[in-house]
């Protein structure tokens, strides 16, 4: 038999009052004539069931409070069952003091989020909780809600791209926002040290096939971060005036896109391609496939395989948690090139990460990170002897800044700039000045536009230009 999980706001609960018992003198906050302990506060929440604490217990000396005896705080912290919102008025249990953010709005932190209630005063002088019911002010019950954003300012813009391009955490700093400055600046330094780390060695190594791969792991680790931090320092002031998305509280568990795509290499005579692909989302396992097909020439590539959601929200409830997760991932290739005469295929497994910004800092609220590192297997079949050159590995690996699209409802989905450094495939890798070869660079979205119809597009530059737009189908879904 199943057992009951507790839920995050108990847990909360729990830790909140465990320093508070620890500290008791730490927070007080002004009742009248005398003070209140932050514990004696918390014994009065609806969050503990203040309701069940007697009213008839003696006035502290001095104060019009009354006070809880420590027997009555430990019935109140073990007991079981629903505890409802307390009634008392505010002469019977004092008032709950709290920080305010403008316009006298409380404001919680919780789990690194901002919370805040929103309150309106009917006629009588009491308050409106936001369901409509009328309690008496102290004992309104908190109601989580988007913290409001802070003013947009234009100089923080332009600061953050010169030099903020350079120095990440100047845009916030320049906009008040030192603690989000001080977490840019740290990222960014571990970005360049991680990416000295590995550049050095490789260069002293000239490059040796026997330790390439982790260097390059570590190189591309540095440069993720390096990068993250410059794109997180420019959300951080730019946000405010274009406003933040959510995450999609739910997603369809199919979807399908019919689409165009076009690719410019001039190495190759085809161009045109019809896009087509599918994705599947159950509880924990995400299920893909996609192909790439020209008419005229017969080119076609085919990718199909699937995920498991090792941690974080499932699939189809993103709106659950917040965005962060941890995928493993595994899929099969196979690409037919008949005019050149030769095929391509092998599979790949990675781990891939998304990390939700606001964790960070709630200014980057509505934006995640995320990276993906992996290898690949793959063999070359064409007409003549087999040699050792027809197989080979790749290191795999991506990272990109995103942001989520909508804020609600059925317009919801994702755009994210990434930078992609495998090889392979239509679009390949740049050639760098070294004569190396890195990856490509890409802008990919999709968004449903409605319950069942949306759009898919991506652009990509690597030894070849590519562009795609897509028409999405959702089946199934809440509607």
């Amino acid at each position: 038999m199943g057992h009951a999980r507790p839920d995050g706001k108990g847990w909360a609960t729990f830790a909140v009052a465990l320093g508070l018992l620890l500290a008791p003198g730490s927070a007080r906050a002004q009742d009248g004539g005398g003070w209140l302990s932050a514990f004696e506060l918390l014994a009065t929440g609806p969050e503990l069931g203040g309701s069940d604490v007697p009213r008839d217990i003696p006035a502290r000396k001095g104060s019009k409070a009354s006070v809880v005896p420590p027997e009555v705080m430990a019935r109140v912290l073990t007991d079981a069952g629903p505890r409802p919102v307390p009634t008392a008025s505010a002469a019977e249990s004092g008032p709950v003091v709290a920080p305010e953010r403008g316009g006298g709005i409380p404001v919680y932190a919780e789990a690194g989020e901002l919370q805040r209630i929103n309150l309106q005063q009917d006629g009588a002088g009491g308050v409106l909780a936001q369901g409509g019911g009328r309690v008496s002010e102290p004992r309104v019950r908190l109601m989580q809600e988007d913290a409001p954003l802070p003013p947009f300012k234009a100089l923080p813009v332009v600061v953050a791209v010169v030099p903020g391009l350079l120095l990440h955490g100047l845009g916030a700093w320049a906009a008040g926002d030192t603690a989000t400055a001080k977490q840019l600046f740290a990222v960014e330094a571990v970005g360049l040290g991680l990416l000295g780390a590995g550049l050095v060695p490789i260069a002293l190594t000239g490059a040796s096939r026997r330790t390439i791969g982790p260097l390059y792991a570590v190189s591309l680790t540095g440069a993720g971060l390096f990068s993250m931090s410059m794109l997180a320092n420019l959300y951080a002031v730019t946000s405010p005036g274009l406003g933040q998305g959510k995450v999609p509280s739910t997603l369809p568990p199919l979807e399908f896109d019919l689409g165009y795509q076009y690719v410019g290499d001039a190495t190759a005579d085809y161009q045109n391609f019809f896009a087509v692909g599918a994705v599947a989302r159950l509880s924990a396992v995400r299920l893909e496939a996609s192909a790439r097909l020209a008419p005229d020439e017969g080119n076609a590539w085919i990718r199909a395989g699937a995920a498991y959601r090792l941690w974080g929200a499932p699939e189809r409830a993103p709106g659950s948690g917040d965005g962060t997760a941890l995928d493993v991932e595994g899929f099969a290739t196979y690409h037919r090139y008949p005019t050149e005469g030769f095929t391509l295929g092998g599979g790949e497994v990675s781990l891939r990460g998304r990390y939700a910004m606001a964790r960070l800092s709630p200014r980057m609220a509505g934006s995640f990170a995320e990276g993906s590192v992996g290898l690949s297997y793959q063999g070359y079949s064409y007409p003549g002897e087999v040699a050792d050159d027809n197989l080979h590995g790749q290191l795999l690996y991506t990272f990109g800044y995103g942001v989520w699209l909508g804020r609600g409802g059925p317009f919801r989905g994702e755009a994210m700039l990434y930078y992609d450094h495998r090889k392979d495939g239509l679009v390949g890798g740049l050639r760098g000045r070294g004569g190396g070869i890195i990856g490509s660079f890409g802008l990919r979205g999709r968004v449903l536009l409605t319950d069942r119809w949306g759009v898919a597009a991506e652009a990509q530059a690597g030894g070849a230009l590519m562009g795609r737009l897509s028409l999405v189908y959702a089946v199934g879904g809440d509607s």
